[in-house]
């Protein structure tokens, strides 16, 4: 039987933080489960390496309280918290020996060499680089000395592991198999994890949680699922994965869905939230939630949340294309489709069909 997790290992309580005039995190509640990965996502700037750096002991919050295991570790030293971290530029020490670098924080936990020796050998396993412990650093490449800083992170068996995008310097080949090789130790690890990053990718392939942060506060938190199926706002909508955003009115109600007049002249059908005839709203459709089909291959003209235009720009991925579609009314749709037979070249006639369960409701900003 499944262990039940604790709802927050790592507890942010009120968690606040200035520099100077400057407020990098607004007052911030957040747990951290116990077991779990979970990823602080957004762009620079947004406070997220902040959150990190206060539970990490390298900044000190300006008011509020941080909680690991239930203990308030505000005012306790860095060496104390059993943290172990990862940061993007691997932060070895050049000079030390691969053994040394990952036995770096067990010689100060009065551990027999014995034991220092036997822990390292089954880190660098884990992380599938056995054997090199005589190496220097400079011998390994990139990818491997991030797997050596990911071993001397775990090798002191913490409490609570911190990524800060430990990924980024790293080529797009290297970096997927890196997420899933700390997506795998993490979890047969089962220790609990923040990973900070601004990549969506990263965030929805690794995370049971994702929390959206844009100018220091916590936009959205959630599954990744739910986060980017379900935006809360146009701010994650738009972080998160390719949309589209067109304005409108509710007109009416039926059942869970709405008919929305949108402000190009267009009416859809719309589902999610509670709203009332006049609302102004904002109706957002993910780029890949799009149907594209030839237009003389659609039958009818009164389907549901059905569309004409032509091809105005493509862009051609492999197994993808991006298309933007001009529709009759001069608005421009952004589908992103899976190659299945011969993509569609600019200027084609296409029909542009938009599900309404795929069709958000976000309430109008501004």
């Amino acid at each position: 039987m499944e262990k039940e997790k604790d709802p927050g290992l790592v507890q942010f309580r009120g968690v606040m933080k200035k520099f100077g005039d400057v407020l990098a995190v607004e007052k911030t509640d957040l747990d951290i489960p116990e077991g779990s990965l979970v990823t602080l996502l957004g762009p620079s700037g947004c406070g997220k390496t902040t959150l990190l750096r206060m539970v990490a002991g390298l900044e000190t919050p300006t008011e509020g309280d941080i909680y690991i295991k239930g203990n308030r570790i505000n005012d306790v030293p860095i060496h104390k918290r059993n943290l172990g971290m990862i940061f993007q530029n691997y932060a070895l020490f050049p000079h030390k020996t691969i053994f040394d670098n990952v036995a770096f924080g067990l010689k100060y936990r009065n551990i027999p060499k014995d034991k220092i020796k036997e822990k390292v050998s089954r880190a660098l396993e884990m992380v599938r680089l056995p054997g090199v412990e005589n190496r220097m650093p400079s011998q390994l490449s990139g990818g491997q000395q991030q797997r050596i800083a990911l071993a001397r992170a775990i090798v002191i068996e913490p409490d609570v592991l911190l990524m800060d995008e430990p990924l980024s310097a790293l080529d797009e080949n290297l970096r997927e198999e890196m997420r899933l090789e700390i997506d795998n130790i993490q979890r047969m690890l089962g220790v609990t994890s923040i990973f900070v990053t601004h990549d969506q990718r990263e965030a929805l392939s690794m995370s049971d949680k994702i929390v959206v942060m844009e100018g220091g506060k916590k936009q959205q938190e959630g599954g990744p699922e739910e986060v980017y199926n379900n935006p809360a706002n146009h701010f994650v909508a738009d972080f998160l994965g390719h949309s589209n955003f067109v304005d409108g009115v509710i007109q009416s109600r039926d059942g869970d869905s709405y008919r929305v007049k949108l402000e190009d002249g267009n009416e859809l059908m719309a589902e999610g939230g509670d709203w009332r005839e006049g609302d102004a709203v904002e109706v957002v459709v993910r780029a890949q939630k799009l149907d594209i089909v030839p237009r003389d291959s659609h039958q009818t003209d009164d389907a549901v949340n059905c569309f004409f235009g032509k091809i105005k720009e493509r862009s051609y991925m492999g197994g993808e294309v991006s298309y933007f579609v001009e529709l009759e009314n001069g608005t421009v749709l952004h589908v992103i489709g899976i190659v299945k037979t011969k993509p569609f070249r600019r200027g084609d006639p296409v029909a542009v069909t938009a599900p309404p369960r795929h069709c958000k409701l976000l309430r109008k900003e501004g």
